[in-house]
């Protein structure tokens, strides 16, 4: 059974959630992805991201949001199972939806502009460009950059080789 408690869909009730641990002394990290097709990556890069502070919010990305960067065919798993999924990790206290993204795909940053976080984590590479990394900074007051956890898994490398698997077998098929 998911761990319902864990999904916050309102932003204003995860801040009164977070102001509570504040009041506690507790240190806020925040991660957002699409979390599509989880894999060992995420999971690594997740308890990753619970080791720099206490509470570990994660951002799921909206269905809308994801397919103005990664195109019509994604996510794979719609919205609703992904933060299911996410439910169930152990290292995550708070789930939420972020779907913040303008009509020409760009971020709003509405979860870690709303949000008291300490931490925000990003994966090293290209997920965000330096603009957006400078601006997280600014609102969070710390970035903290960790290395893919996976080098040789993603959902987008998953996704095209079950293409190519499917097409070379129909390929095969019309040989025979």
């Amino acid at each position: 059974m998911k761990n319902i408690n864990k999904i916050v869909p309102k932003h204003k009730d995860l801040i009164q959630k977070i102001n509570a641990h504040r009041t506690l002394g507790h240190k806020i990290v925040c991660t957002i992805g699409s979390w599509d097709m989880l894999h060992i990556g995420h999971l690594r890069y997740l308890n990753s991201a619970k080791e720099k502070g206490d509470i570990l919010v994660v951002g799921v990305d909206s269905d809308r949001g994801i397919k103005s960067y990664k195109g019509p065919l994604r996510p794979v798993i719609p919205e609703g199972e992904r933060m299911e999924m996410l439910s169930y990790q152990h290292c995550i206290d708070y789930i939420t939806l972020v779907d913040d993204v303008d009509k020409k795909g760009n971020w709003q940053y509405g979860l870690i502009k709303d949000l008291p976080i300490d931490v925000f984590v990003a994966v090293d590479g290209n997920s965000y460009s330096k603009e957006q990394k400078v601006n997280i900074k600014k609102l969070c007051g710390k970035l903290e950059v960790i290395p893919r956890q996976a080098l040789s898994t993603s959902s987008t490398d998953i996704v095209q080789n079950v293409i190519k698997i499917h097409l070379l077998d129909q390929l095969g098929k019309l040989k025979k």
